[in-house]
């Protein structure tokens, strides 16, 4: 790499990009340090420094950077560790004058600068920092980072289908694992399958559970009091309810430590450590008070110690009456002032259990396990399975445990980057340009006011009142319209006129689309104007406008609060899938997208449903002696799987309304055929069905319902 980069730097001049897509666990560090190396004889007369900082001072060193580059010519080399697509974004809070060296002259002199040039120049230098040259380096680029940083194969041609931006030096995942300088992650993963059922508790009765069946004397929530609820935060609370049970944790801590104590503990003479990854901080603490005083039950104990690892505090009745820290002697007792990191290293510790951190970055060869109860998209998939693939003497296998996750997601996230990132397409710039139009279509704002917020952001004297005196009208209009037709909504749905209740609710969602819009803009802008200079300063402009404006508008983010005192735990199954195939040699890779078409969304009612029927619909559905595993498993697996290959289907869900492809006859007829195909596997439940058209409504209804069909056949991907 590094012998490829400096002829080409030499060659190409200042100003360049260079991507390098180097592995998870190839020692990116010892690559990053001889590239520094090998730059920083590349000097001249003025000795050209190598400036190390970390990525809170990163845009303020930036910053200073480009006013050098702009204004005396400096030739700068910037190495980034991890390319993240915000590292050329806004070097700071306020924007700073960056201008020519003639300009500053003119300056000095007493000569006026136009809010133009300055939004110019800015725009200028995000698009095309002609005096510094960007090395970044990351295993997992994103598709914003190919197309910025990435380098197309005729630089004569604009960027397109057929001259796609690639990384500059690629050293692949699948190489690195070939040539064994880093272990297959996937070459041992076990996924568990988790299938409950809830009921509501009579009369106050108390929680019940513990090692054997949960207690199953509640009533059925047919009895739940008859209160509609908003259905995504009714199943939210009811899974993170679920998740935080006693129960539900203790079962998954015995399979952790059994397979830990008989599996991973055992590897490289008793050395090898394992890693805990849960969802939420609240999580790791009582995951972790689980399993010290799991391990303190047993007869003898076992000799296995816990570390938790979290940021900032935890405030959690339920484990302690005080804030939990890292620090905390409640969790980490024998920290003592070191480095989670440091005390890790040493034979102390065996469990690391983690909430949001050393996700990724975190190098400890030691790692032979992985638990994961949370869930893994994408890029996240990839870094933090990728923390036990580091090599260490007769370290020749690792172990994932994978709770939450489906395999085949994890398997297509690390397809996407065993070899070469791809991009299917690049962004087509004229997003911004639409976006700008339709926002400016809304009549929420005027160009004196944009005018008014920018002149005082891009004045160097300016105090904050002048800024809030500037944005603080337009958005308390805003405010006092949504406020107005919220109240004359709720006033005209009292008092059944439709007519009126639409006009307001219309208004309503004008507002909160406009709010989102803006956000898009932001988003679109803020990385766009990275690669492209749109010679226009009435981009830039609305940019900070917004910036300032989207603070202040909160309206339309109130959520109902979901009681669920009286939910208990009846059932609760863990199901071994077993091992999983996951084959990273296929040669089916699949590809970046680009950004698509931004700020066509609509805003959609909240939906609403009686919190017993989110809860029961799948739980009564079937009869006989079926665990609600079996019922799970059959219907959100089998018959689901079945239905989403179904191209039929998709093509009637990708060309018409919800309401039109829930009376398709089509529909009907797959889902026969699926209960026919599942027939042999499940012979019980599509008996039932086929026997009966109200549980194949029941089935239809589900699908439909809280498993999304309709949604999934729409968006494959």
């Amino acid at each position: 790499m590094t012998r490829e980069l400096l002829p080409t730097v030499l060659d190409e001049g200042p100003g360049r990009k260079y991507l390098i897509q180097h592995s998870a666990g190839s020692d990116k560090t010892n690559s990053i340090a001889w590239a520094a190396h090998f730059l920083s004889d590349l000097q001249d007369a003025a000795d050209k420094k190598v400036v190390v900082c970390t990525i809170q001072t990163f845009p303020f060193a930036l910053e200073t950077v480009r006013e050098l580059s702009a204004t005396e010519g400096k030739r700068v080399a910037v190495i980034a560790d991890e390319a993240h697509s915000s590292q050329t974004g806004q070097a700071a809070s306020k924007l700073k004058q960056v201008l020519s060296a003639e300009e500053q002259k003119e300056l000095a002199d007493g000569g006026e600068i136009s809010t133009e040039i300055i939004l110019a120049a800015q725009m200028a230098a995000k698009a095309n920092d002609a005096g510094i040259t960007y090395v970044a380096f990351t295993a997992t680029p994103k598709a914003k980072t190919l197309e910025n940083f990435g380098r197309v194969a005729d630089p004569t041609k604009p960027k397109g289908e057929d001259n796609l931006p690639q990384p500059f030096h690629v050293y692949s995942m699948q190489q690195a694992i070939e040539e064994e300088f880093i272990l297959d992650v996937l070459r041992n993963y076990i996924s568990y399958k988790l299938a409950f059922k809830l009921a509501n508790e009579r009369n106050g009765a108390s929680h019940r559970y513990g090692h054997g069946t949960p207690a199953a004397s509640a009533v059925p929530l047919t009895e739940w009091d008859e209160k509609e609820v908003e259905h995504s935060e009714a199943m939210k609370g009811l899974t993170r309810w679920v998740r935080l049970h006693p129960y539900n944790i203790s079962q998954k801590v015995q399979i952790v430590v059994e397979h830990f104590r008989e599996t991973v503990a055992p590897l490289l003479d008793g050395k090898a450590k394992a890693m805990v990854v849960t969802s939420s901080r609240v999580e790791a603490v009582r995951w972790q008070i689980a399993i010290n005083k799991y391990i303190k039950d047993k007869d003898k104990g076992y000799p296995i110690k816990t570390l938790v690892a979290f940021s900032g505090e935890v405030n959690d009745k339920e484990s302690g009456p005080d804030a939990f820290k890292e620090t905390s002697t409640e969790v980490n007792p024998n920290l003592k002032g070191r480095d989670i990191r440091e005390a890790f290293k040493g034979d102390e510790y065996q469990i690391l259990l983690v909430a949001n951190k050393f996700q990724a970055g975190f190098d400890q060869p030691l790692l032979c396990g992985m638990y994961v109860d949370k869930k893994l998209a994408g890029i996240q998939a990839v870094q933090t399975l990728s923390r036990i693939n580091r090599c260490h003497p007769e370290k020749d296998k690792t172990y994932v445990l994978d709770f939450v996750n489906d395999s085949k997601d994890v398997l297509e996230a690390f397809k996407t980057y065993s070899t070469t990132a791809t991009l299917e397409d690049v962004t087509d710039p004229n997003i911004v340009l639409n976006l700008r139009t339709k926002l400016d279509a809304y009549g929420f704002y005027d160009e004196p006011e944009i005018d008014r917020v920018v002149a005082v952001e891009l004045d160097p004297n300016a105090q904050q009142k002048q800024l809030e005196a500037a944005i603080a009208p337009v958005a308390d209009r805003l405010l006092k319209q949504f406020a107005a037709a919220k109240k004359a909504f709720k006033e005209a749905a009292a008092g059944t006129n439709e007519s009126a209740a639409k006009t307001a609710k219309d208004k309503m969602n004008a507002l909160l689309l406009f709010r989102a819009d803006m956000a898009t803009y932001q988003r679109v802008y803020t990385f766009l104007s990275q690669i492209f200079d749109y010679g226009n300063t009435e981009f830039e402009k609305r940019s900070i406008f917004f910036k300032y404006l989207l603070r202040l508008l909160k309206f339309g983010r109130e959520r109902e609060g979901v009681d669920l005192s009286q939910v208990v735990l009846t059932h609760h199954t863990l199901r071994n899938k077993g091992q999983q195939k996951m084959n990273l040699a296929d040669k089916k890779y699949p590809e970046l997208q680009p950004l698509t078409e931004a700020g066509s969304g609509e805003v959609r009612d909240p939906k609403k449903a009686y919190l017993n029927e989110i809860i029961a619909k799948v739980n009564e559905l079937f009869k006989g002696e079926l665990t609600d595993n079996d019922k799970l498993v059959y219907v959100n697996n089998v018959i689901m799987g079945k239905l989403l290959e179904s191209e039929t289907l998709a093509k009637q869900a990708a060309n018409n309304t919800k309401e039109h492809f829930a009376n398709s006859p089509d529909l009907k007829t797959e889902l026969v055929n699926a209960i026919i195909d599942a027939l042999d596997a499940h012979t019980v439940m599509s008996s039932q069905a086929l026997d009966s058209e109200d549980i194949q409504a029941g089935l239809r209804g589900i699908l439909l319902g809280p498993a999304e069909l309709y949604e999934k056949l729409r968006t494959p991907a």
